[in-house]
C-alpha cells in the first residue's frame, strides 16, 4: 500500500508539472502533425514500395526488410526474425518507462491483383494484392515511430518508444505468436489502425476465432471393380461436415463456422485414400469459441469411426476478441477530431464515381470520407490477432477511410484505392491521430494510470492463453 501510495505521489507531482505546460505540448502535436505530413512523399514512396510488392503472410521478405530498414536508419535498433518468424522485428528508440508500442502490418492477400486504376485491370503476372490495405498499416507505423523517436532525440519527451513488424494478420496469426514470446510485457499501452472505408476510433470487439485442417486417412480402391476393399477419406470429411452442420442449430447465434475442402481425392474411379477440410470457429467471446471447437474435434472423431478411417488435425491459427479500453479510446477519438477526416481531391472524387460502378449497391456519397463517426459506431465483424495484444496491455486502434466509401476489404477496389493518394491521404491521418494520442500517453502520467485500471477490470482474473497452443508459426501456411 506505501509503495501504492508514493506511485500515485509522483503521478501527481508529474501531471501538476505537466499541468504547467499546456502549450508546449499543443505546440509539440501541431509541429508533430506537420512533420509528418511534411514527410507525405516519403511516407507515401514506402508505402506504395509494399503495395508493389504485395507478399503474403510470412513471406514479406522484401517489405518487412523496407520498414525495419527505415527505422534503422533514423537511429532504432533493430531485432529481426523475432518470436520464431524470419519476418518480424521489434525496433526500439528511447529507454525507460512509459514504454508505448505501435503495430506494423504488411501482409498481402492472394488472388486480388489489380493494378491502382478504377476499373478491374489485374497486373500482367502478379497474383497477390494489397486488398486489406496493411502496406499502409505499415508505413503508418513507422511514420509514428520516427515522429515520436524526434521527440525523445531532442529530450521533449522521456520514455521509449517501440514499432513491431508483425507478419501474416491475414490467417498467419503474426501477433499471436509474438504475445505468447513475451515480447509486450513490459509495454504500458500500444497503439494500432487499419485501413477501412471510414473513420472512427474503434469502440467495439471483433470476433474471437480458431482455425483447424481436419485430416482423415483411408485406404485407396478402384470405386467401380473393389469398392469394399476401400474406406474412402472423404466419406469422413462429408460425414463431419454433416455433423457440424446439424450442430449450427445448436450453438450461440453469434457463432461463425467456415469451412472448405481443401482436398477431396484424385478421380472419381478412385476412392480417396486422403482428404482435407480447414475450419473457421468464430464468436464474440474466445471461451465459447474453444468450446465450439472441441464439438467440432468430436464430430471429427466420430466421423472417422463412422467410416473406419483414421483423423489427426493440426490447429492453423488463433485470436483472442478486443478488449476495448474507453479511456484510450476517447483521447484517441479527441486527436481525431483534431487532424480531421480524410478530404478528396477532384481527382480522387473522379477516380471514386468511377470505382463505384462496379458496386453491386449504391454507394455512399464520397464525401463520406471526410466524416469522423462516433467512437464505436463501425462494427467489426472479422478477427485479428490484435485481440492477443489487448489482453495483455491497454489496446486503442481506430478505422482510417483508406478506400472509396462503400467498398469492402479483401477486393480489387481496395487495392486499387491502396495504391492512390485516395490510400495516402488515409494513411497520413493514421498516423498523425497515433502520434498525437502517443504523445499524450508520454505526457499524461494519469492517462496511462486510468487506462491500466480499466485494463484490469475488463480482464478479470483471466490470464492470457494463446488459442493456437503450443503449436510453431505456420511459415508454410500459404505455400
Amino acid at each position: 500500500m506505501k509503495s501504492f501510495l508514493i506511485i500515485v505521489l509522483c503521478i501527481s507531482v508529474t501531471c501538476t508539472t505537466l499541468a504547467q505546460k499546456p502549450k508546449a505540448v499543443e505546440a509539440m502535436k501541431n509541429e508533430t502533425a506537420a512533420s509528418i505530413q511534411s514527410d507525405y512523399d516519403t511516407y507515401k514512396e514506402l508505402a506504395l514500395e509494399i503495395w508493389d510488392y504485395a507478399e503474403l503472410g510470412y513471406k514479406e521478405n522484401q517489405s518487412s526488410a523496407l520498414l525495419a530498414r527505415t527505422l534503422e536508419e533514423n537511429g532504432f535498433a533493430v531485432e529481426t526474425g523475432v518470436a520464431g518468424m524470419p519476418t518480424s522485428f521489434v525496433a526500439t528508440y528511447g529507454s525507460g518507462s512509459p514504454v508505448i508500442g505501435v503495430l506494423a502490418e504488411y501482409d498481402a492477400l492472394p488472388g486480388i491483383s489489380q493494378d491502382n486504376t478504377p476499373t478491374r485491370s489485374p497486373v500482367d503476372g502478379k497474383s497477390n494484392g494489397q486488398a486489406c490495405g496493411h502496406h499502409l498499416f505499415g508505413a503508418a507505423a513507422v511514420a509514428t515511430g520516427i515522429a515520436i523517436k524526434q521527440h525523445l532525440e531532442s529530450g521533449k519527451l522521456k520514455g521509449t518508444i517501440r514499432v513491431y513488424g508483425t507478419p501474416a494478420e491475414e490467417g498467419g496469426n503474426g501477433k499471436s505468436y509474438m504475445v505468447r514470446a513475451g515480447l509486450f510485457n513490459d509495454v504500458d499501452a500500444v497503439l494500432h489502425w487499419h485501413p477501412w472505408d471510414k473513420t472512427g476510433v474503434i469502440g467495439t470487439s471483433t470476433l474471437a476465432n480458431k482455425t483447424a485442417k481436419f485430416r482423415f486417412h483411408g485406404i485407396a480402391s478402384h470405386a467401380a471393380v473393389a469398392p469394399e476393399n476401400g474406406r474412402s477419406a472423404l466419406d469422413g470429411v462429408e460425414a463431419m461436415n454433416a455433423m457440424v452442420n446439424m450442430m449450427r442449430e445448436h450453438v450461440p447465434q453469434e457463432s461463425r463456422i467456415h469451412y472448405v475442402i481443401t482436398s477431396g481425392g484424385e478421380a472419381p474411379n478412385v476412392v480417396p485414400e486422403y482428404a482435407e477440410v480447414f475450419y473457421y470457429v468464430r464468436h464474440p467471446k474466445k471461451d465459447v469459441v474453444q468450446s465450439i471447437f472441441e464439438r467440432i474435434v468430436k464430430a471429427a472423431e466420430g466421423a472417422a469411426l463412422g467410416t473406419e478411417t483414421s483423423m489427426d488435425y493440426e490447429i492453423i491459427s488463433g485470436s483472442h476478441d478486443l478488449l476495448i479500453n474507453n479511456t484510450l479510446a476517447e483521447n484517441m477519438n479527441t486527436n481525431l477530431q483534431r487532424v480531421g477526416g480524410v478530404i478528396y481531391s477532384e481527382e480522387d472524387k473522379n477516380f471514386a464515381k468511377t470505382l463505384q460502378e462496379s458496386f453491386l449497391k449504391k454507394a455512399p456519397d464520397v464525401s463520406d470520407a471526410a466524416q469522423i463517426y462516433p467512437t464505436g459506431s463501425l462494427p467489426l465483424s472479422g478477427s485479428t490477432d490484435v485481440g492477443d495484444v489487448s489482453y495483455m496491455v491497454p489496446t486503442v486502434g481506430l478505422l482510417i477511410a483508406t478506400w472509396v466509401p462503400g467498398t469492402s476489404p479483401h477486393s480489387w477496389q481496395a487495392v486499387a484505392c491502396g495504391g492512390t493518394d485516395i490510400g495516402i491521404k488515409g494513411m497520413m491521418v493514421a498516423a498523425k491521430t497515433m502520434a498525437l494520442t502517443a504523445i499524450d500517453l508520454f505526457t499524461q502520467p494519469k492517462l496511462l494510470v486510468d487506462a491500466k485500471e480499466e485494463f484490469i477490470e475488463a480482464k478479470g482474473d483471466y490470464v492470457y492463453k494463446a488459442l493456437l497452443g503450443d503449436r510453431q508459426p505456420p511459415l508454410d501456411y500459404r505455400d
